[in-house]
């Protein structure tokens, strides 16, 4: 799952103009991003409500790259069909929302998607020691999942870390997401701890210039 270097740089569509959405995915592509990250929220999980199967029906005709489907929503085993049927080339779901993750991540990987496993900033990583090696990447939330924009939790490094040193355990080389307040001043601190896929919103969006800052934020995370 990991090119350009073992960092993949995935744009979040949440902090996109969602005027000229099919625009933006195309520039954030041409400016050298690996994934497009696409937020899923239903107002129930957490405090938003973002977009649906028809929306990502449209990234996906909108770009080559890989489609990420980040479920932030309850009862996901319900929608898992829908968002792969709508080009989800990706797709993960919160330990939090699912009572049988183990099923989940199965059942994703089954329909021919990636199955990645999400973790809440409170949810121990231990939690998921048991089911980890079923996931085809795995999500830290650096801040608390629902809105674009915030500022990163320090200690998530501290839980990357011990992720790593568990996947390291096992002799996993699965990959670590991470989603929440990524810039220039985070990425980097973020790679040492162990995450190859940084996920980035307004920090791409709201540059000036797209190339340069996937660029920059690249360079950061390599060096």
């Amino acid at each position: 799952m990991t090119e350009n270097g073992s960092t993949l740089i995935a744009p979040s569509i949440l902090s996109a103009d969602f005027g000229r959405l099919s625009e933006e995915i195309k520039a954030v592509e041409n400016a050298g991003a690996d994934v497009i990250h696409v937020d899923i929220m239903d107002g129930h999980f957490v405090p938003n409500i973002t977009i649906g199967p028809l929306v990502v029906k449209a990234v996906r005709a909108s770009t080559g790259l890989p489609v990420d489907c980040h479920l932030m929503i309850e009862r996901p085993d319900l929608y898992l069909k829908d968002f792969r049927d709508a080009g989800a080339d990706w797709i993960s779901v919160h330990y939090e929302t699912c009572p049988h993750i183990h099923r989940t991540l199965c059942a994703i990987k089954q329909l021919g998607a990636k199955a990645g496993l999400v973790l809440n900033p409170g949810t121990p990583v231990n939690a998921v020691r048991d089911v980890i090696e079923v996931a085809d990447y795995c999500l830290i939330m650096s801040v608390n999942p629902g809105f674009g924009g915030q500022a990163f939790i320090d200690f998530s490094l501290e839980k990357i870390r011990e992720l790593k040193a568990l996947l390291d355990a096992k002799g996993l080389s699965i990959p670590i997401q991470v989603d929440g307040g990524i810039n220039r001043e985070t990425i980097g601190k973020v790679a040492q701890a162990g995450a190859t896929i940084f996920v980035a919103g307004s920090a791409i969006f709201g540059a000036d210039d797209y190339a340069t800052e996937i660029k920059t934020l690249r360079k950061i995370a390599q060096a």
